[in-house]
């Protein structure tokens, strides 16, 4: 299944993608798309329900983030060989860890806004993982029992506040729209295998990212089974994988995000983002 959240910002109501590539509306089904509804068993109540019985969705509605209520989202750094090669950064013995701000959270085409004072913001493509059962200690081969599906996240970064202010990476990753996700969560079931998935990412129409989860030094298995034994996962958390090569940082000599800037970016089978860079301004 295809599971999409779409509507005004704060109001997304819960849908379906049918096999026409249409919105179907779940809002008579399930009261929303978060923690409360990613478990195996309400995924499996929604995927018998016959597609066609659901109210379509007309016109073009906005498409929100595909998860909502996310309360901890983790992101996992130079987690790609040949993105850490392009930084010059050593191969990680373990998965470097970080946090996103859940209030980062945009949908997939909303634009992006740099933020004040910003010269190096970055684009990364990623593969995000949507943890669906509550996960504590769980081992490598039962990992994927506890994930409810994958979406797309751009991992929107600002350099020079990630890597030159010092402390954590953190201050650069967590800027308002700095992470959309989306358009949809492809639940589980649908991916032959997630570490043989195509990425890529353009900017302004010019490729600058392409490359493969299979490239990942650690495992989308992996990653869930080490996370949890340092946290609790909860259903609804997000686990946001790493990039392939082809940032901004790593172009010789870099080259970052300016207002007016249109990026597109996708993986295989999860779908397609595009964003509007905009410069900073007072909310």
């Amino acid at each position: 299944m295809k599971l999409v959240r779409y509507g005004r910002a704060g109001k997304e109501k819960p849908g379906l993608i049918d096999h026409e590539g249409r919105i179907r509306d779940l809002s008579a089904v399930i009261h929303d798309i978060d923690g409360s509804t990613l478990d195996a068993k309400t995924l499996k109540r929604l995927s018998k329900i016959k597609t066609s019985r659901l109210p379509l969705v007309r016109g073009k509605p906005r498409i929100g983030p595909c998860v909502g209520d996310v309360r901890t989202f983790i992101a996992v750094g130079l987690n790609y060989a040949d993105h850490a090669a392009e930084t010059n950064s050593p191969i990680p013995k373990e998965p470097i860890l970080f946090n996103k701000i859940s209030s980062c959270i945009v949908g997939p085409n909303d634009d992006v806004m740099m933020p004040k004072g910003s010269k190096k913001t970055d684009w990364e493509v990623e593969l995000c993982i949507v943890i669906g059962e509550r996960a504590s200690y769980v081992s490598e081969r039962n990992a994927l029992d506890v994930v409810a599906g994958y979406c797309i996240c751009n991992d929107v970064s600002e350099r020079e506040f990630q890597a030159e202010r010092g402390g954590q990476w953190m201050k650069g990753k967590c800027a308002p729209t700095f992470g959309p996700i989306g358009p949809w969560m492809v639940t589980k079931d649908e991916i032959a295998d997630v570490q043989k998935l195509d990425m890529w990412l353009d900017v302004n129409g010019d490729r600058m990212q392409t490359g493969s989860t299979k490239t990942m030094i650690f495992s989308v298995p992996f990653l869930v089974h080490y996370i949890s034994q340092f946290m609790t996962l909860e259903p609804g958390d997000l686990i946001t994988t790493g990039t392939p090569p082809g940032v901004g940082l790593g172009m010789k000599p870099p080259k970052f995000l300016k207002a007016g800037d249109t990026m597109s970016l996708g993986i295989a089978g999860l779908g397609e983002q595009s964003q509007k860079v905009l410069a900073w301004k007072a909310a």
